[in-house]
């Protein structure tokens, strides 16, 4: 049996082992022909000598992470030691600074499919971004809608949902169309409110810099020189999200986001999303990024419920 000594001088320990060490029982979990020990700043691995090479190699990858970015995250993690994962793609254009939030707190690209999603959108004028809930889709999309009009790049951003609780019904609830529709746009407005001084967001709002549009009064309209956003767009018909689509005009960006597993039309109508997916993926000039639980940023239950909803959901399709 060999041994290993690993010392950590410019890194933080806490912060790359984790707390209650819950980093180093994930190298455990990975490399569980090891005997991982970590204290103080350094961490001994005993075991096969191959088996060793690679766990260093996979450390180094951590602590260059962790240098690199000032974060090191169970998705982070689990991402890096893949084993076709050998280098910290950071130098191939994958920008992970998206804009600065309202208390100058940097907002970045937190794991690999966000960082994928920000080059998308650098090379591609529409990207579809799917994935479950927790993935930072939407907060990602609306930070790149806001770098894009903070760099003139746009000259207006343009946020929209499908409001669906039986169809895209709106006229009973009480208040002016704004009213009607914030209910149904507050995951837009809390991105919006972290990266935009309050002040500054109302005028923009007001000047229709910001404009909140239900999907239903987009018909007609021609999207040029606008950052759009469509959330939830697994709640629209293929017809829909047709129409939606086909509004993009010059020097625009739309970034299209939805979660396939939970679909809220009613059971007779299903969703566009899917088959526009498949009708779109191949074509030039349109980026798809499809989110999984690894890129989870909420709570980490969050994750672990997700992971047995889709093992329910796999067993059930099985038994009909």
């Amino acid at each position: 049996m060999h041994e290993r000594i690993i010392q950590f001088e410019a890194s933080n320990p806490t912060e790359m082992f984790g707390v209650n060490h819950a980093n180093v029982k994930l190298l455990r979990k990975f490399f569980q022909d090891l005997k991982i020990v970590a204290r103080g700043s350094e961490i001994k691995a005993y075991g096969p000598e191959e088996q060793l090479d690679e766990f260093e190699h996979k450390l180094a990858l951590l602590v260059e992470y962790y240098n690199h970015y000032g974060k090191l995250q169970e998705s982070d993690i689990e991402h890096l030691l893949k084993p076709e994962v050998h280098v910290l793609e950071k130098g191939k254009g994958v920008a992970d600074l998206i804009t600065y939030g309202v208390n100058g707190d940097p907002i970045k690209a937190r794991t690999a499919n966000q960082r994928l999603l920000i080059d998308l959108v650098d090379k591609n004028d529409m990207v579809f971004a799917i994935g479950p809930a927790g993935t930072g889709k939407t907060y990602t999309a609306v930070a790149l809608a806001v770098r894009a009009l903070k760099n003139k790049e746009v000259k207006r951003i343009i946020l929209t949902r499908p409001a669906v609780e039986a169809g895209e019904n709106l006229g009973f609830l009480p208040g002016d169309l704004k009213d009607k529709l914030d209910p149904y746009l507050q995951p837009l407005y809390d991105g919006l409110r972290d990266m935009i001084p309050p002040h500054k967001l109302e005028s923009y709002i007001e000047k229709n810099i910001i404009q909140i549009a239900p999907l239903a009064f987009m018909r007609g309209r021609t999207l040029d020189h606008a950052f759009v956003i469509l959330d939830e767009a697994q709640n629209t018909t293929l017809a829909q999200l047709k129409m939606f689509l086909t509004r993009m005009g010059a020097s625009a960006k739309f970034i299209i986001t939805g979660d396939l597993t939970q679909i809220d039309l009613p059971k007779n109508q299903p969703s566009g999303l899917l088959r526009t997916k498949k009708l779109l993926e191949k074509v030039k000039g349109i980026g798809f990024v499809e989110l999984d639980q690894s890129d989870v940023i909420r709570h980490k239950l969050v994750k672990k419920i997700i992971e047995k909803f889709k093992k329910s959901e796999s067993v059930i399709s099985k038994d009909e």
